[in-house]
């Protein structure tokens, strides 16, 4: 069995010395779909492990790990 891995086509604008979750807020279209946190550009060395967010659900989701909201934009 093969993992699929998914990048974002438009990642949030960080760069990659930018401390994981350290916004609270992140608004993502969905062409970022799937979701998920730390998002692509966050350093990952002091993150927590990446976790996908339903957003679609409700438009928001909040991430368990470090509490990071996402609200989807159209």
């Amino acid at each position: 069995m093969t993992a699929k891995i998914y990048q974002s086509k438009n990642p949030i604008p960080v760069t990659g010395d930018t401390v994981a979750c350290s916004k609270k807020t992140y608004e993502v279209r969905e062409e970022d779909l799937p979701l998920h946190c730390p998002m692509d550009g966050m350093t990952l060395w002091d993150s927590h492990p990446r976790v996908y967010l339903p957003v679609e659900d409700t438009g928001k989701v909040a991430c368990p790990y470090c509490g990071a909201n996402y609200i989807l934009k159209s």
